[in-house]
């Protein structure tokens, strides 16, 4: 039920001091109910404070101000030195501490502004605690933020030494498949994706199914040597948008990675480019298809003449291997299929 000033001389109630209390700022509304509350007489306050819930200290401070003709500052609201006290003024060794607990996990350069720590706000107000300073979760999250901390993950970017020659690598790889599609030319991406345990191991993710039956796994994932493992190695067709992969049980060779390659021209290739002469594979420097393997060569010629087929290699520069069209693009989605299932067999 709504409770009204029960007084006929005013008709304040709390409907309309939320309907118009927030176009007017603290001062306004503090001076409103206290004016209300003197044209009630005896009892004004405790009838304003029931109407409309503002505390009792408030109207009382609206009173004072409207009997003395005090007028505040319009930056202030309040009085200077009004509300509660920041935690930085009630301890001023808060910020240092909090420094101390973070010091040894943080990141970054100490010259940049942005720094970032892997510590949660709860460990961190924890041990503030302890000290003797009671704080919340969010003022720690408040009082890194001030500080230039923000939380992150490890972020990929380092590289190792670049290779002088890496951009006219990929200049020339660019240009090798824009002739090669122009004249109908296959070129695909190959690579050798990550070896996984068979078995009842975790996979990370998750997947819908009835509540409390969820898929049970081992406890640990420690590799069992009379399981065979799952080795993938694809084939990823840049200008069709298709891909094939094989399955091996045991070990990513060079005669592994060029089976491969016949399986994808026998099933799909020669499907689609019927009047191919040339194949173009862009590949890694290493693993199974490695720029110095020399069987990976051996392979490929003995494909090449089966095949009829002319093969050209081109080799991604050192530390770019995450740049091979068939990682994000073929890869990364099988995962996601895959993701929260155990791998049980192949």
């Amino acid at each position: 039920m709504l409770r009204c000033i029960a007084d006929e001389k005013t008709s304040i109630n709390r409907e309309k001091y939320n309907q118009l209390s927030w176009l007017s700022n603290e001062r306004v509304r503090r001076n409103w109910l206290a004016s209300e509350a003197l044209s009630l007489g005896r009892g004004g306050i405790e009838r304003v404070h029931e109407a409309t819930g503002v505390s009792r200290n408030t109207i009382r401070s609206g009173i004072k101000e409207i009997k003395n003709g005090q007028v505040l500052n319009e930056e202030r609201q309040r009085k200077t030195g009004a509300g509660r006290k920041s935690l930085k003024e009630l301890d001023p060794t808060l910020l240092s501490d909090l420094d101390d607990f973070i010091e040894p996990e943080t990141r970054g350069d100490f010259e940049n502004p942005l720094r970032w720590t892997c510590k949660s706000a709860l460990r961190l107000k924890e041990q503030l605690n302890q000290m003797g300073p009671k704080v919340s979760e969010r003022s720690v999250n408040q009082l890194l933020h001030d500080m230039g901390y923000s939380l992150q993950s490890n972020k990929k970017t380092l590289e190792g030494n670049q290779h002088p020659d890496r951009d006219q690598q990929f200049q020339f790889m660019e240009r090798k498949t824009q002739k090669f599609q122009k004249t109908n030319q296959p070129v695909i991406s190959v690579d050798a994706k990550k070896k996984e345990n068979l078995g009842r191991y975790r996979n990370p993710g998750r997947e819908w199914r009835p509540v409390g039956d969820p898929e049970l796994v081992n406890m640990h994932d420690f590799p069992d040597k009379n399981q065979s493992k799952g080795v993938s190695y694809g084939g990823y067709d840049v200008q069709e948008n298709t891909g094939w992969v094989s399955v091996g049980t045991d070990h990513d060779t060079a005669e592994f990675a060029v089976e491969t390659i016949r399986r994808w021209w026998l099933s799909m290739g020669r499907k689609v480019y019927s009047d191919a002469k040339e194949l173009l594979l862009m590949a890694d420097g290493g693993g199974s298809n490695g720029s110095r393997n020399r069987l990976w060569k051996t392979e490929l010629q003995k494909l090449a003449d089966e095949l009829g087929l002319e093969i050209t290699i081109c080799h991604f520069p050192p530390g770019t291997s995450k740049w091979n069209k068939i990682e994000h693009r073929m890869f990364s989605y099988i995962s996601q299929n895959w993701s929260g299932r155990p791998l049980t067999d192949h």
